[in-house]
């Protein structure tokens, strides 16, 4: 089984009334959980860890969970309310404002021995659950148990408004990625953390603390990866017609998680040894499930039937 633990929200996303006018449209989100819902789509056995509310909105992401094959039973639901998320899409990318205080994902606690890890072949942490400090100690905690037998993946998908303390901000995110197997990230959230610096530079270092492989997408212009054996690779985007990004990040993400299962390079020794033409294979086929993503409002992945690139 392959698990995301983290967010679960409502993002409301910018549409056009009859009359023209701005608008919001409903639409299931959260990083974690829109990971989970890809990796399902794509055929992966896959369950999603975090915290969902039984309110309306609580029983719309379950709902639409369960339709995409997630398996809920590991998820902590409560009467907490759901975190609402408002989209505006500003010069191509996605800017939100969130409303989570007290929410479900905000209340999570992980239950320790609830997971058993030794049937999980990678787990995959990030967003928003790791701003706030309980949602970083309870994942911590998650990871603690799962890294002796399962894949940690780590996308920080930073949300700057949230964040309080920056320097505090960069030493949690360096300290889960620390952790990690597997680190993707966009060029934004890459400027957020690092600045200026390049690319390699970072992936080097990176991969110098144990990472495996680091992946940077940077939107119209693809993504490039670096591995230990591999070396860097560099794949490009699919041109589509884009009605938003949406979810693009995570469908990468759920993408490269499925292709690297169904490779069978997903586990820690596999992945370390993973060749360039396989890895390739999979960073494309990552691209292409995310440029599909990006033709659709909302964070709404692609299904297996609706992929005709091969792995």
């Amino acid at each position: 089984m392959l698990i995301a633990c983290g967010d679960a929200l409502i993002d409301f996303v910018p549409t056009r009334n009859a009359d023209g006018r701005e608008a919001v449209m409903p639409a299931v989100g959260g990083s974690c959980l829109n990971v989970a819902i890809g990796m399902a789509r794509l055929g992966a056995p896959t369950g999603f860890v975090g915290g969902i509310s039984t309110d309306l909105f609580g029983r719309l992401i379950a709902d639409h969970a369960a339709a995409s094959h997630v398996d809920l039973r590991l998820a902590t639901r409560s009467d907490h309310q759901t975190t609402l998320a408002f989209v505006r899409i500003v010069a191509g990318e996605s800017h939100y404002a969130f409303y989570d205080a007290e929410t479900a994902t905000r209340n999570w606690a992980y239950r320790r021995g609830s997971i058993p890890f030794d049937t999980v072949e990678a787990v995959h942490v990030g967003s928003t659950t790791l701003v706030n400090d309980q949602g970083a100690a309870e994942t911590k905690a998650l990871i603690a148990d799962a890294k002796s037998s399962s894949t940690i993946s780590f996308d920080p998908n930073c949300r700057p408004n949230l964040v309080k303390d920056k320097p505090a901000y960069l030493a949690r995110m360096a300290e889960f990625a620390g952790s990690a197997d597997l680190i993707k990230m966009s060029d934004v959230d890459f400027a957020y953390l690092f600045g200026d610096e390049r690319y390699e530079q970072r992936a080097s270092a990176l991969l110098r603390q144990g990472t495996s492989l680091v992946v940077v997408t940077r939107g119209n212009n693809g993504a490039i990866a670096w591995h230990g054996g591999a070396g860097a690779i560099e794949v490009a985007a699919p041109k589509v017609e884009v009605a938003d990004t949406i979810g693009a990040g995570d469908s990468f993400q759920a993408a490269l998680l499925f292709a690297l299962h169904k490779q069978g390079r997903l586990a820690r020794p596999r992945l370390k040894d993973i060749g360039a033409d396989e890895l390739r294979r999979a960073l494309s086929f990552a691209a292409n499930c995310a440029g599909l993503t990006c033709t659709r409002p909302g964070a709404d992945p692609p299904w297996s039937r609706e992929i005709t690139s091969p792995l």
